[in-house]
């Protein structure tokens, strides 16, 4: 057996352990960085990229048969499905070619392929043929779909997000089962590209919604497209001759089977340290084998081993993989003189129509640290300038705030340009900002991010620092 003695060794090249390589090459050129499948991101290959492109697509035929709002009306629409999973496929191989140009600029000697695991706390094997020594290691293994046994029964018509884009045609109907945020995003892009949906969820949560009359306004929202029981009673998945067979049960008409080509299974994603043979460290594993590590040296429990993005099953976003991979990699490159790295308001965006954000603190959070000293603001875009003008005037925005400091925490969206407006929240939470001074920024008219005013305003008149609403804020111009 080859054996090789190395400054660092990053497992994984992905987004995180992409990163981290280079963070760690700023220390080191002896290193190795190592994959045991094929090279790609999953943003870039099954996950952000490819989710939009099919979002953007339903979009296009939202717009289109929606146009009678405005007075328009389309003939003829046809929806070419085979068109839209090619182009879908065809602009997310370019994303994927960008990553591996990425990942080939890298030499030769770093480059190493097979599946590693771990010997002791200093050695690993990697496809049972090269042995790698290292002072310190990154595991940045990424995750996978976790697919419930139940769910199998669907076999070859069972899909998940990353096999759902290599359908060379859009199918006649599809079972979703998780309303999360993969499940929300590729169930409604089918449905508004013709596709008969029906979702499926279990814990009665829809995406990462916290706040439960926020919840309840998302989920009737989504039943006027397509159905949605976010608190399902399945007793049965089976393939069929001509797909997949789902019994559960309806409230108006009790027990029902239905049949649909395909069943995704958008389940959520299980971390991949499973395979890496961690018993044979001494690190300090969770219930669900992942190690305990520092959220800001990214170090796991008192050791060399650092862990960074889905792997570490924290922040499974693209920002945060980046941010982890930098710290994760400088830290493991240092080592062992090791630094805490800048983490950022948190911050997650669900691309649904409308769409949804968190920013900051969650409800549960905001409660745990102010107890009842918080106070919370709201917004309807129901009756919002901008909004009504575009037809996009269906959402609450709803921000939390702390009594005496009037320090802003954090904010739920559930409404139109939520990805915009969630980034301004964002901004100003991780700038310290009060409240006061959020609505001391300029607020252009008419815009839907006029509705972030409105809903800090009830939240100042909340923390008893501003003054009482009027019905129409006249100096805020018609409809703000």
């Amino acid at each position: 057996m080859e054996k090789r003695k190395v400054d660092v060794a990053v497992i994984g090249t992905g987004t995180a352990g992409m990163v981290a390589y280079k963070a760690a090459r700023k220390h080191t050129e002896n290193l190795v960085v190592i994959e045991g499948d094929q090279y790609g991101t999953t943003c870039a290959r099954v996950g952000c990229m490819p989710s939009k492109l099919l979002i953007a697509a339903a979009e296009a035929a939202h717009n289109v048969t929606g146009a009678d709002l405005f007075g328009i009306h389309a003939e003829g629409v046809k929806i070419d499905g085979k068109a839209v999973m090619e182009r879908v496929r065809r602009e997310r191989d370019l994303f994927v070619g960008g990553v591996l140009e990425t990942v080939e600029s890298f030499p030769p000697e770093h480059r190493l392929k097979g599946m590693a695991r771990f010997i002791d706390d200093h050695r690993l094997v990697v496809g049972g043929q090269v042995e790698i020594e290292a002072r310190s290691f990154v595991i940045a293994t990424g995750s996978r779909s976790n697919i419930p046994e139940f769910l199998q029964a669907a076999g070859d018509r069972l899909l998940v997000n990353d096999t759902v884009f290599e359908l060379e045609d859009l199918p006649e109907s599809v079972a979703v089962f998780g309303p999360g945020i993969i499940g929300l995003e590729l169930g409604q892009a089918l449905s508004r590209l013709g596709v008969r949906i029906r979702m499926f969820g279990v814990s009665g949560s829809i995406g990462a919604i916290r706040d439960e009359a926020l919840r309840d306004y998302a989920q009737e929202t989504f039943n006027r497209e397509f159905p949605l029981d976010p608190s399902a009673n399945v007793s049965a998945v089976e393939r069929t001759a001509k797909g997949v067979r789902v019994t559960f049960e309806d409230e108006m008409k009790g027990e029902v089977s239905e049949e649909f080509d395909y069943l995704l299974a958008a389940t959520g994603r299980r971390p991949n340290v499973d395979r890496l043979d961690l018993q044979n460290t001494g690190l300090e594993l969770d219930d669900r084998g992942v190690p305990i590590f520092d959220h800001y040296t990214l170090r796991c429990s008192k050791s060399h081993i650092f862990i960074a993005g889905d792997a570490d099953n924290e922040a499974p976003v693209l920002h945060e993989a980046t941010d982890e991979g930098r710290i994760a990699g400088d830290n493991a490159g240092r080592y062992p003189d090791m630094r805490a790295g800048l983490r950022r308001v948190p911050l997650s965006i669900v691309f649904t129509d409308p769409q949804i954000a968190t920013v900051g603190l969650t409800l549960d959070q905001v409660q745990e640290r102010c107890r009842d000293s918080y106070a919370t603001g709201e917004l309807s875009f129901e009756d919002q300038g901008r909004s009504r003008v575009i037809g996009k005037d269906r959402g609450i925005l709803k921000v939390y705030g702390e009594h005496g400091s009037g320090l802003f925490l954090g904010a739920e969206i559930f409404g139109p340009a939520a990805e915009h407006i969630g980034h301004l929240l964002a901004w100003a939470a991780q700038k310290h900002m009060t409240v006061s001074e959020m609505l001391d920024m300029p607020f252009y008219h008419p815009v839907i991010e006029e509705g972030v005013r409105s809903a800090l305003r009830d939240l100042n008149r909340k923390l008893n620092i501003g003054p009482e609403l009027v019905d129409r804020c006249l100096e805020c111009g018609p409809g703000a």
